[in-house]
């Protein structure tokens, strides 16, 4: 693995930690305090970091079925951090995360989760 690729791994690896601190946060108090937003922008930086790392160390490009996966979880994390920092403007800090917000912020962190274990998959696999 070239170091490319090393580095980009260990980001993401941050990236999943800080998602996970954001996002169960919120998932246990249904409400979007400094620590849910915190960690959920560190996490969407983190990844678009790992992301960019990786793609300049694959030897395959960026056009693979494993990159438009993490594409797409990357996307669907940010699409919800967009969401909460729209929530914070309109409510303000420390509101009640609408039921709707909450299932997407549940279902965007598993589905990048799942691309985040498919990677270790293919590294292991290769």
């Amino acid at each position: 693995m070239n170091t490319y690729l090393q580095i980009g791994s260990s980001v993401v690896f941050f990236a999943l930690i800080a998602y996970s601190i954001g996002i169960i946060t919120e998932q246990r108090t249904r409400h979007i305090g400094q620590r849910v937003i915190t960690f959920l922008t560190l996490g969407v930086l983190l990844d678009i970091t790992a992301t960019i790392f990786m793609i300049i160390g694959s030897d395959k490009g960026g056009f693979t079925l494993h990159g438009f996966i993490g594409y797409s979880s990357l996307l669907g994390m940010m699409t919800d951090a967009i969401f909460m920092w729209k929530l914070i403007a309109r409510s303000g800090m420390n509101s009640e995360v609408p039921k709707k917000l909450h299932l997407y912020s549940r279902y965007a962190y598993i589905w990048w989760v799942l691309a985040f274990i498919t990677g270790g998959l293919l590294v292991v696999f290769r």
